[in-house]
């Protein structure tokens, strides 16, 4: 089960739960139950807006039944207040995980469980049953997110943002080197340029900064632009815009598209997301468009074009590229001057903004002049060529770089756009999504594609068989059965020589690899219908496992409120496979006189070991070690387990 490998439901659940409902229980063994503590019930609230009153009566002290009278008024409802904190925090995190923002919804996720379980209130003994009703939704819709994405693959693997270098130039103020701005005075009256290019202290002191402390920046930005430069030439020469504006996606990502600035602006360009939608470009959980080269510059194009013709002017139309049109719009009501640079030295705009401006000026100018400022040696990548396929099914980037000889890594460059590791499930809406690999191989794509069915596509594997390897060996590797990759082949014999490619069908919930399991709990919400087979199918765990954990006997769940889980945590294939032909190499393990004597080798785990590794060493199963040893998932070095002879 792909998901376990992102552990999304230990991200959003761990921290809180696992520190308030079980801090001690990360050491223990599986088969211990792991159930809240109980809590101390918190004193009721009470305000006052006043001292007390000294002519006032004071209550007796021995009479049990007098109590000090609280004003209606002043009286404050916690459960209520605290219930309101919670929801907030979660309807929060539902936004950013609609949105595909993973980590902000583990953050509000976290808050709050944190609040809500941290709060000190007995949510057994309280009679106030407000409190298990909230813990009861938030449980429960955040498992519906949980399952929903389970069921279309790998939706937890977000891909790693790069921060963008606008960020770090904006929070300078560059010192002016005079040298440096004469000769750029010189320059820039022989440059050609369709944007008019003028020289402050401003703009030469940014001209210092690149080519001091940002010229790393810089030089990086413009071999990226190699990239994308013929592309976005065209989108501009299209669009009616200045070609020097393609300076301005230099400034802000230097060209990366998966660059994310402080403030959430996202892509090669820069696109907060309010912004991104009214120009077409969409967000979901598995696609953001801010981060597709093309769309994105298309989108740019038109909002800049959209801005000058607000403005007439293409410095303003910067500007408000970075603030929004109202923020320009209000400063040039206010003085009288559509005009950037008065507006600058009234100081009626902020204060990225005004350095904004300056930051494309100076980047213009260096790299139309790249001789004067060292920058003639900069070679620029070349354009990356690519084939497109419209598929309208998700598949995960790793059986589609599979089907095509590349890897997944490969895929997701050519598909920035992409969040995850999986494409996503097309709506209605859109009936199919562009997906571009290497140049040359759509139709290698197709051919191999076409061997796995449609709804399987997020869970299968092509594998490629090496030296020595059988069916039962890479039937291990993927936690399948031998005879259901010799079905999924038509193989009529066991016998495999290197090289075949082989289908190998996976079970959706299963997953690849050696699978232990993470120490922090994660809690589950008991539905109408769950059984401990199925909840143990859903997420990739052994009914076994479940049963120590949670003290439940058979396979119902009637009564049952919520599960205590630990999700697992799997390595890879290729590193099982690393670790196995480590494991192969080394020397025969030694059994002492007594345990050789009885067919039992008392073996002590070492660094990088894995069951299956040393299952192989042993030639057994890692099933038969599992069995005797208790259905022992996680390995720490040092642990002793209990090998016996297969023989």
């Amino acid at each position: 089960m792909r998901f376990s490998s992102h552990r999304f439901l230990a991200i959003v659940l761990s921290a809180a739960l696992s520190a308030t409902l079980a801090a001690s229980l990360a050491c223990q063994s599986p088969q211990k139950s792991f159930m809240p503590p109980a809590q101390a019930e918190a004193p009721a609230l009470v305000a006052s807006s006043s001292p007390p009153d000294p002519h006032k009566q004071k209550p007796d002290a021995a009479d049990p039944q007098s109590k000090p009278q609280v004003p209606q008024a002043l009286q404050v409802d916690p459960v209520g207040d605290l219930i309101a904190r919670v929801e907030k925090e979660y309807q929060s995190g539902q936004d950013d995980y609609r949105a595909g923002h993973l980590e902000a919804a583990k953050q509000n996720f976290d808050s709050a469980f944190n609040q809500l379980l941290g709060s000190g209130f007995d949510f057994r003994s309280s009679s106030d049953d407000r409190l298990q009703h909230e813990l009861d939704r938030i449980l429960d819709g955040i498992n519906s997110l949980e399952l929903a994405a389970l069921q279309q693959g790998d939706g937890f693997a977000e891909q790693k943002s790069e921060p963008a270098p606008i960020d770090e130039a904006n929070d300078l103020t560059p010192a002016v080197d005079e040298t440096v701005k004469a000769k750029a005075e010189a320059e820039i009256k022989s440059t050609h340029s369709d944007l008019p290019l003028v020289m402050t202290d401003q703009v030469a002191g940014y001209i210092n900064y690149f080519s001091t402390r940002g010229r790393g920046t810089l030089e990086h930005a413009l071999a990226r632009s190699g990239r994308y430069e013929d592309m976005i030439r065209r989108t501009l020469r299209e669009a009616g815009v200045p070609q020097e504006l393609i300076y301005l996606a230099q400034a802000e990502s230097g060209f990366h598209p998966l660059a994310v600035s402080r403030a959430g602006a996202r892509g090669m360009w820069q696109f907060m997301g309010s912004r991104a939608k009214g120009y077409g470009l969409e967000r979901s959980w598995w696609v953001d468009d801010r981060q597709d080269p093309e769309k994105a510059t298309r989108a740019a194009a038109h909002h800049l074009k959209d801005l000058y013709n607000e403005f007439g002017d293409w410095y303003l139309a910067m500007a408000a590229y970075n603030s929004g049109p109202g923020t320009v719009q209000s400063a040039v009501k206010r003085t009288g001057y559509a005009d950037f640079w008065e507006l600058y030295n009234r100081n009626v705009l902020p204060k990225e903004t005004r350095n904004y401006v300056p930051i494309i000026v100076a980047v213009t100018i260096m790299a139309k002049n790249p001789a004067q400022y060292g920058l003639d040696s900069v070679v620029k990548e070349k354009p990356v060529p690519y084939d497109t396929v419209k598929i309208n099914y998700p598949i995960d980037l790793r059986l589609a770089a599979e089907c095509v000889d590349a890897t997944a890594e490969d895929l997701l460059d050519l598909n920035p756009s992409l969040l995850r590791m999986t494409t996503p499930k097309v709506s209605e809406r859109e009936q199919e999504f562009d997906l571009h690999l290497p140049a040359g191989t759509a139709g290698k794509f197709q051919t191999a594609v076409a061997s796995i069915p449609a709804d399987k596509r997020v869970w299968w594997r092509y594998h490629k068989v090496q030296g020595g390897e059988t069916l039962a060996s890479i039937a291990r590797t993927y936690h399948t059965t031998p005879r259901a990759i010799a079905e999924a082949n038509e193989l009529n014999d066991e016998a495999l020589s290197a090289e075949t490619r082989l289908i190998i069908p996976i079970a959706a919930g299963k997953e690849t690899g050696t699978t232990t399991y993470a120490h922090a709990i994660t809690h589950y919400k008991v539905r109408k219908g769950d059984t401990v087979e199925s909840v143990a199918e859903n997420f990739g765990v052994s009914p076994k496992m479940i049963r120590g954990w949670n003290h439940v006997k058979g396979d119902s769940l009637a009564g049952r409120k919520v599960l205590y889980l630990h999700l697992p945590v799997t390595r890879s294939a290729g590193e099982t496979q690393v670790a196995a032909s480590h494991s192969s190499r080394a020397k025969p393990h030694a059994a002492t006189p007594t345990a050789a004597a009885s067919g039992v080798v008392h073996h002590k785990v070492k660094p990088g070991e894995t069951l299956y590794s040393i299952a192989t060493s042993y030639n057994t199963t890692v099933t038969a070690l599992k069995h005797d040893n208790r259905d022992v998932a996680t390995l720490r070095p040092g642990m002793i387990l209990i090998v016996r002879d297969a023989h």
